[in-house]
């Protein structure tokens, strides 16, 4: 069976393909992980049951709905997009929904949370499927001996993007709180127009390389994509490290989901930090990722992708487990070495295990994909990397939502640690180079 051979592509392309990162992160950082979500539990739904259950929960809740349309949607997309040749024209439209429906949440205020859900599924579930649709243009960018480095440099690009973003919102904006929310509701039309922007040379530089072929008569897009999913699943034992593969990336992305969505809460309901450490963890947390992601791209090239994702874990769990013993290192800090230390400080520490975990992580997944995607499928393939992601978001974020409302926030992070470990058991039975030769052979 002839092999096709990959070539690196321009490097105008590779940056033009990491500027989408670079875009979106926007979006993860501001509305996710830092701002909205933390000004939708705190001031929007309030502290109406004392400790910010309810709002916890309705975050959840939006959230875990939106990735569970991903779930849906992803992989017959992919198929869609890999016979039309249409990952472009998919990913404009995602990328369109995302900044529409993500600037209109500067109308979300007190009183209006449930128009915030919707418009978080929304720009969550437009978001979260362009992730896997500008993935898929990976497997075309190089060589697998290239695919960690480029993809790390995407991650990297990523989180030097989130910096970028938030200097307006910590300059400008401010606080999350009451008392500021009027110049803070921007935060949703910021994140958009910076999106907005910066993703354009994603769609100048970068090539759509597949041949469309014409629908069959009769034959709707609809049923070319359920019958190309359905033949792929069919299948799927050829495919059985790719599958492996997915079922260790659900475990684990169960966890991530859970970290970036609660970190920035957690510092602020359990760690009760001051604005000042919470703007320096958000600092440390992007540095660290883009540290991250970039050398372990490096580092999956020598070591291999499916070593390092697995060295990626371990450092999860230690970080889990770091997370929740922060006010006990405090604590502890002053009783033995007579040092007074609060534990926002501490939790400084632990910000830099959790920012190189996070970036490696994800970059080692996306590349692993990336390696036992043929070519002809990639955006099908990567439409069930996504999948498996999403569909861990929505069992992670009601799992956390269900766990903080019985046993509060500080004590349902260590569920995490158990995610971890049983995505790093189910990923020995990965074996790289055999996925590999499947790729190339297909």
């Amino acid at each position: 069976m002839q092999v096709i051979p990959r070539t690196r592509a321009p490097k105008r392309e590779i940056f033009g393909w990491g500027m989408f990162d670079f875009a979106n992160q926007a979006y993860t950082l501001l509305i996710i992980t830092v701002v909205f979500g933390d000004l939708f539990t705190r001031v929007i739904v309030g502290n109406n049951d004392g400790d910010y259950r309810l709002g916890n929960f309705l975050w959840s809740l939006a959230l875990s709905t939106s990735y569970l349309l991903v779930v849906i949607c992803s992989p017959v997309a992919g198929a869609i997009m890999d016979y039309r040749a249409a990952k472009k024209r998919f990913l404009f439209a995602s990328y369109l929904l995302t900044v529409i429906t993500t600037a209109a949440l500067y109308f979300v205020a007190p009183g209006y949370a449930l128009l915030g859900v919707l418009l978080i599924m929304a720009s969550n579930f437009a978001y979260s499927i362009g992730e896997a649709f500008i993935a898929s243009f990976l497997p075309d960018l190089g060589p697998p001996e290239d695919l960690g480095k480029i993809s790390g440099f995407g991650w990297a690009l990523g989180y030097v993007g989130g910096m970028v973003s938030a200097v307006f919102v910590l300059l400008v904006l401010g606080d999350v709180s009451a008392e500021n929310f009027e110049r803070i509701r921007w935060v949703g039309p910021w994140a958009a127009a910076f999106f907005l922007v910066a993703a354009i040379p994603t769609f100048l530089w970068v090539r759509e390389r597949g041949t469309p072929r014409e629908l069959p008569p009769g034959k709707g897009y609809l049923h070319i994509g359920l019958s190309r999913v359905g033949g792929t699943l069919r299948g799927l034992a050829a495919y059985r490290d790719l599958a492996v593969l997915l079922l260790s990336v659900f475990f684990a992305m169960n966890g991530i989901y859970i970290i970036i969505t609660y970190a920035f809460i957690y510092g602020a309901q359990v760690i009760a930090w001051d604005e000042e450490v919470r703007t320096l963890m958000f600092v440390i947390v992007q540095i660290t990722a883009a540290v991250g992601a970039l050398g372990f791209g490096f580092i999956q090239d020598r070591l291999g992708a499916k070593r390092t994702y697995q060295i990626t874990l371990v450092m999860w769990m230690l970080a889990i487990a770091l997370i929740y013993l922060t006010p006990a290192i405090a604590e502890l800090l002053a009783r033995v070495a007579g040092v007074a230390l609060h534990p926002q400080y501490v939790f400084l520490v632990v910000g830099s295990v959790a920012g190189l975990s996070l970036g490696s992580c994800q970059s080692a997944t996306r590349t692993l994909v990336g390696l036992f995607s043929p070519l002809s499928r990639s955006a099908e393939f990567f439409g069930f990397w996504g999948q498996a992601m999403k569909l861990a978001g929505v069992t992670g974020l009601l799992a956390i939502g269900v766990l903080q409302a019985l046993l509060g926030l500080h004590t349902a992070v260590l569920f995490c640690i158990v995610l971890f470990a049983v995505a790093l058991i189910v990923s020995r039975r990965i074996d790289e180079a055999r996925g590999r030769e499947v790729a190339e052979a297909h």
